[in-house]
């Protein structure tokens, strides 16, 4: 199972539409600290639409203690920070959890964190002028790596809800 953890979000935008990409990629979704928002607030409200109703997020106060409970996971910590580029490493097991933290958008992940474990910190290639990617955005990024070295696994590969023909069917003009 692949996890995202935020550590302590500051945009409720962000996490809303973070949570939907969770959601459509079935993965996990954990909160390390306090946000800076209500899970009410209405830009939260609007980006997550109704794709929390029934979505679980695991909460835990520090880094610490959600390193008590996932440390021994495949974990990855994104920073600009780093040197390894994330689609180097190799996320294909099904069977193993695998989790992505990302920092706050002013912040990033602590500093002595990402020191302690540099080896799992990974980076998304960017312009040598740019500081960072929307922290959305950047999500979407890892994930979708780690979901297509799965061979996409749970996730489908074709057009449910409206069916497969969908678009073969669609009137002509």
């Amino acid at each position: 199972m692949n996890r995202i953890v935020l550590f302590e979000p500051e945009k409720p935008a962000n996490t809303g539409n973070i949570i939907r990409t969770c959601m459509a990629m079935d993965c996990k979704l954990t909160i390390i600290g306090n946000p800076t928002f209500e899970l009410t607030d209405k830009a939260f409200k609007r980006a997550e639409m109704d794709y929390c109703i029934g979505f679980e997020i695991e909460r835990f106060n520090t880094i610490d203690e959600f390193l008590a409970k996932h440390g021994k996971e495949d974990g990855y910590y994104v920073t600009r920070y780093s040197e390894n580029v994330y689609s180097s490493f190799d996320y294909s097991s099904v069977s193993d959890n695998h989790w992505f933290m990302f920092g706050r958008e002013s912040t990033g992940i602590p500093k002595e964190v990402l020191k302690e474990h540099y080896d799992h910190t990974i980076r998304i290639p960017m312009a040598i002028n740019a500081r960072s990617l929307n922290l959305a955005n950047s999500v979407a990024i890892v994930i979708s790596e780690a979901i297509r070295q799965q061979g996409f696994y749970n996730l489908a590969t074709t057009e449910t809800i409206k069916g497969r023909d969908f678009l073969k069917n669609y009137p002509s003009k």
